[in-house]
């Protein structure tokens, strides 16, 4: 038997990078996946196909994650198509790089709407529906434990936020046996941070191992979290960056 059978999943940015391949993992290992996108019908249409292909059930909810009233519904509508809700993973996210002086007041409010307000939202909307025993997940970043540069300040304090977020869903839900942790993520191979990209090497640099991570094995740590054999852990941060933290 697959570790997550008969589990219902709810991924939020699920149509690309960490958030596709955790769509997928998680289907893989036996749930039936919902998942959101804002702008990329095609992507999500596919993402649903190889969900089925998986022979599990998945559902394309398109949300934006700047509106926290549409990201509250988002965690309805999952529930409510996919008759259930046992996890919950937080994955939509965007960067904010740049020196402090140059985010214009607008800039800062949607980093924080879809890093930080978003999560809030989702996890709120989950509360009555998660099941007991259910798994709350977020990702956040390596740069919420070390900064290596200037530029990251908007962003490493969105990330921190999760930690705290997380370390009081762990409080709050664990009289159901509900986990709350947070994945920390060093350079990942994605389309909005490729391996081959300008800025690559600096990342490189700052690592341990001589490479940047894939979104596989992102997803493999958020479907260890999501399993049974994670059920005593809560309320930390697992980190997979290569050694960035190191």
């Amino acid at each position: 038997m697959n570790a997550l059978s008969n589990k219902n999943a709810l991924v939020t940015g699920g149509s690309r990078g960490i958030g596709a391949a955790t769509v997928l993992a998680l289907a893989e290992a036996g749930a039936d996946v919902a998942f959101t996108y804002n702008s990329s019908p095609d992507a999500a249409a596919t993402i649903v196909k190889e969900i089925e292909r998986l022979g599990r059930r998945g559902f394309a909810i398109e949300a934006d994650a700047t509106d926290a009233t549409v990201v509250a519904n988002a965690v309805r509508e999952a529930h409510g198509s996919l008759g259930g809700l046992d996890i919950l993973v937080n994955n939509a996210g965007m960067g904010a790089i740049g020196p402090i002086e140059g985010f214009t007041s607008a800039e800062i409010d949607r980093a924080l709407a879809i890093n930080v307000r978003a999560v809030y939202a989702a996890c709120q909307a989950a509360a009555p529906l998660l099941a007991d025993g259910g798994r709350l997940i977020h990702l956040g970043s390596c740069a919420a434990a070390r900064v290596t540069g200037p530029g990251m300040t908007l962003y490493a304090m969105t990330k921190a936020a999760l930690v705290g977020l997380s370390k009081g869903l762990a409080r709050e839900f664990g009289v159901r046996n509900v986990t709350s942790n947070v994945v920390q993520p060093g350079p990942i191979d994605t389309d909005m941070n490729p391996a081959d990209g300008p800025y690559a090497d600096p990342q490189i640099a700052h690592l341990a191992l001589d490479r940047f991570g894939s979104p596989a094995e992102v997803a493999a740590a958020i479907t260890y979290l999501a399993g049974p054999h994670a059920a005593y852990i809560t309320g930390t941060e697992l980190t997979i960056d290569g050694g960035h933290t190191a």
